[in-house]
């Protein structure tokens, strides 16, 4: 028999040991950012009176899409729920009948469900109206109603999407969670011939150009109260733009005299910004108030330096890319310049993304993988300790956090051209918001 030295066998205990705790550390971003034990809500179909049940389909489709992909929540399945439902507190029994009738029908296994939502749609005049409720089924009956609402919407899909959204934004309110209706994502895309800047909804629908330019336009940036979008437009070097969210006016902006001004990204206030400019000599970090005027520089090296990205909660420290130790990594600083950390080694990594709380980040890292192919990470930066997101599914890049700070959008080639999609961020849920052309470079707006 071989025998094991003392010294494999320490080697063996401290790499079990040392997963075991990366594990761990990975379980701890996640559980920081998402959340740990998720109650169960059943979601059973409603059902409308007369005109409105031609739009229970869209309704009930909307409604599930929105708690599930909220990813606060356990989905009952629909397979596992009893093969009726109330429609009013009315409707609502004593004593367990088993066809979902009572709290306990739905307490109990096999839907074991904490939550139950419930009602019924019908027409008033030319409206469609919700009469929605959210019960907590393992309170007793007289105390089980945590929501009671009337939700008015057109009578049209558009409408029962509205009240759709509405009914699931007031059940997430109720949980501290903030719904993403109403936000928007502004990205690049080939598919009217030039690189142009458009902007769609937080699930994919109302896709349109936002800046019709004929010249290239890329990386998009949005400030913190998503009343401005800037850009940098190759005209023909590259400059910032900068435009009025709502109604798209050109804003003045002025940039630095330099063959290189891109980048931008703005302080919690909106007041100023940090940009990349190469107005002297090397791209390098520099300030500006909100208009572009009073640059000052900020790093200081002879290497590349961009991507500055503002820590949107304090706006002291900035994480950014640089090639000062070789390829290209992500670092640290203070917003004026001192304190640089390095936050990532071994391969590449880019695309900082700071989460709303501002102790998250997300970004982009060939760890582990040949120069060019990138997954997606986060990273608890106080104590850099990582998680990745994404495995062996083509390159997956500019990922950026959503308002709710539950959910992250990023551009990936996983289907062969590079489209937007958005998960969870504990890297489930993904779904893919764009198919026509090439997607790219996301970044989420309230």
């Amino acid at each position: 028999m071989k025998k094991i030295s003392l010294f494999a066998i320490t080697c063996c205990a401290l790499a079990t040991l040392a997963t075991a705790q990366n594990t761990q550390a990975e379980r701890d971003i996640i559980i920081g950012i998402v959340g740990g034990e998720r109650p169960a809500i059943a979601i059973p179909d409603l059902r409308g009176a007369g005109d409105a049940q031609k739009y229970m389909g869209t309704f009930n489709q909307v409604l599930w899409d929105e708690i599930q992909g909220s990813g606060f929540f356990k989905v009952v399945p629909k397979g596992l729920m009893p093969r009726g439902n109330p429609q009013t507190p009315q409707d609502i029994r004593e004593s367990s009948t088993g066809t979902g009738l009572a709290l306990s029908d739905w307490s109990s296994p096999p839907p074991s469900a904490n939550y139950l939502a419930f009602g019924y749609t019908g027409v008033q005049g030319s409206q469609l109206v919700l009469f929605g409720w959210l019960f907590n089924v393992k309170q007793p009956q007289q105390s089980a109603q945590v929501i009671g609402k009337i939700y008015n919407g057109a009578l049209s899909e558009q409408g029962a999407r509205q009240v759709a959204r509405e009914f699931a934004a007031d059940i997430l309110k109720l949980f501290g969670l903030e719904s993403l209706v109403g936000s928007k994502i502004y990205f690049v895309s080939n598919r009217s011939g030039e690189k142009q800047i458009y902007v769609m909804d937080y699930d994919g629908t109302n896709q349109r150009v936002f800046a019709p330019y004929k010249e290239l336009c890329t990386m998009p940036a949005v400030s913190p109260d998503g009343s401005k979008v800037a850009f940098t437009r190759f005209a023909p070097g590259p400059v910032i733009m900068m435009h009025s969210a709502e109604t798209g006016r050109k804003l003045n902006f002025f940039n630095p005299n330099a063959s290189f001004n891109s980048n931008i990204s703005f302080t919690p206030d909106g007041s100023k910004v940090v940009l990349a400019s190469k107005v002297s000599g090397f791209a390098q970090i520099h300030m500006a108030n909100a208009d572009g005027s009073g640059l000052v520089r900020i790093s200081n090296s002879r290497a590349i330096e961009v991507e500055p990205k503002i820590n949107p909660k304090t706006g002291t420290d900035i994480a950014f890319v640089s090639g000062r130790s070789g390829l290209q990594q992500i670092y640290k600083m203070n917003i004026d310049g001192a304190d640089v950390t390095r936050l990532t080694g071994e391969g590449q990594a880019s695309n900082p993304s700071w989460h709303p709380n501002g102790k998250f980040l997300a970004y982009s890292w060939t760890r582990g993988f040949e120069p060019g192919n990138w997954n997606v990470f986060i990273m608890d930066v106080s104590k850099q300790t990582y998680v990745q997101l994404t495995h062996g599914q083509g390159r997956n890049e500019n990922p950026t956090w959503a308002p709710d700070g539950r959910h992250i959008v990023f551009a990936s080639n996983r289907n062969g051209t590079m489209q937007i999609y958005t998960m969870l961020a504990d890297g489930t849920d993904v779904r893919q918001l764009t198919k026509a052309g090439k997607n790219e470079m996301p970044v989420w707006s309230k």
